[in-house]
């Protein structure tokens, strides 16, 4: 009976076994399966987004975490004249006290005080914002607790947009806002290309702490 079955009882060919190559599925490599040279493929996950997130981050709210800080940065460079006494074309009649040395380290961190706080607005769009850096004593690496980040960050948007805003609408002659005067048209018109765009950082970092909230809750 087995002999009517063409090439049973023949020894395989040694070639076609050697042809053959097993690896497991899920190491990244290709796996030949059998003489039809099946090719399979499983592409590896990464455990952590490319910001080391636990969930991937929407294209709007890295840019809006890098903008941050350059939406500032005019205003603190247009600040920095003023610790050397010189006003730049504004018009403080209340100003009358003389100038002391100790506004320049006064201006200058300030300056250096805003940029930092509008660079912490990265931690809502980065890994160190959810979990600490590992360099950091005693909690380094530790998680941290969503709300520990989404309140202060929520404040913090509310009181920079009522801050700015109050300035905004002095600018559009509100009734019940007053802004400082200038010494002509050039330098008002400096003044708020140089600060206005400083408006927009309340409304940015709450749009930010919001997808913040979003990605950590749905990380839980």
């Amino acid at each position: 009976m087995i002999d009517d079955f063409p090439g049973a009882g023949v020894p395989p060919d040694p070639s076609l076994r050697r042809g053959r190559r097993f690896t497991r599925v899920g190491e990244g490599r290709p796996s030949k399966i059998g003489d039809g040279g099946l090719m399979v493929m499983k592409s590896m996950t990464p455990a952590l987004a490319a910001s080391g997130t636990e969930r991937p981050i929407p294209r709007w709210a890295v840019i809006t975490a890098h903008a941050i800080p350059f939406v500032l940065l005019p205003q603190c460079l247009w600040r920095l004249p003023f610790a050397f006494d010189f006003r730049m074309g504004m018009i403080d009649p209340h100003a009358t006290a003389p100038w002391v040395w100790w506004q320049i380290p006064y201006v200058f961190g300030l300056s250096v005080l805003s940029e930092a706080v509008a660079l912490l607005s990265l931690g809502l769009a980065r890994g160190w914002g959810e979990v600490t850096p590992a360099w950091i004593p005693m909690i380094g690496g530790k998680r941290i607790p969503p709300f520990a980040v989404i309140i202060p960050a929520a404040l913090g948007g509310l009181a920079v947009t009522a801050a700015w805003g109050s300035g905004l609408l002095a600018w559009l002659n509100v009734p019940g806002f007053h802004s400082l005067g200038y010494s002509n048209g050039w330098w008002e018109a400096l003044a708020k290309v140089c600060v206005a765009p400083g408006v927009l950082w309340g409304p940015m970092l709450l749009a930010l702490t919001y997808a913040y909230y979003v990605r950590r809750r749905a990380a839980e």
